[in-house]
């Protein structure tokens, strides 16, 4: 071999900087182990059930022919290839799948798993089912809260009506004391009583709204012939039955 020109244009423009030739000598290495993998991947031997697979699939996969016992027998009684089987050919034309089981779990795992899973679905769904009903009633609930909350004011209010009128009648007639305390409404003053004085107007505490609205109503009626939801004071008896509809706020509806 010559010698090598250390003057020649070849040799001064290689790059001679520190560190160099060990980068080079990495990356030589680097691509060298990854040939050598590629290599001994496309010669690796396949594995016995690599093997055992593809050739259960390539038996499969191809039709029997007449080394086959089962299939000579059928076709000595007269069976075609494609044909469905049984006498009016109702039969299957394909064989039964096979179902190759590759894992290790016990029989009926599968079965298992797959119940489960819609036992929990089903659990879920009830759930969901019994989440709505419980919001449906908690709405009705509230609906027949607020229903009851409007009517019991509206009693109220008619109540505080029937109290007016009925201390206005009864002062026309000269009477100073009501039938009873609540037939009157009362000063605010006097609504705050101590506990011993509510303790013995017992009978009216008994009592609720609509029972006093009732009681009202009639003691207008028979006292002082007047109809609160009419607005209206009668001559008589005779003149308020004939004309007013009746004692009840759903009679004049």
């Amino acid at each position: 071999d010559e010698e090598e020109d250390y003057m020649s244009d070849l040799f001064i423009k290689q790059d001679v900087r520190p560190g160099l030739p060990m980068v080079r000598r990495v990356k030589e290495a680097i691509q060298k182990e990854e040939k050598q993998k590629e290599a001994n991947e496309k010669n690796r031997q396949k594995s016995i059930k690599e093997e055992e697979k593809e050739r259960r699939d390539l038996v499969l996969k191809s039709a029997l022919g007449n080394e086959n016992k089962g299939f000579a027998l059928l076709q000595k009684m007269g069976y075609k290839s494609g044909q469905a089987l049984g006498k009016s050919g109702e039969g299957i034309v394909e064989p039964i799948p096979l179902n190759i089981k590759t894992g290790l779990s016990g029989l009926g795992h599968e079965e298992l798993k797959k119940r489960k899973a819609e036992e929990k679905l089903e659990n879920y769904r009830q759930k969901l089912h019994m989440k709505k009903q419980a919001n449906e009633q908690a709405a009705d609930q509230f609906r027949i809260r607020f229903k009851n909350k409007q009517e019991e004011r509206k009693m109220e209010g008619d109540l505080r009506k029937s109290q007016k009128a009925c201390q206005q009648l009864d002062m026309q007639k000269d009477i100073d004391v009501p039938k009873e305390a609540w037939y009157w409404l009362q000063p605010e003053e006097e609504n705050k009583k101590d506990e011993e004085d509510k303790e013995d107007e017992c009978t009216s505490s008994d009592l609720s709204v609509s029972e006093k609205l009732h009681i009202l109503t009639a003691y207008l009626r028979e006292e002082h012939f007047y109809c609160i939801w009419c607005g209206t004071t009668y001559e008589d008896s005779e003149d308020l039955s004939s004309n007013c509809p009746g004692d009840s706020a759903a009679d004049h509806d």
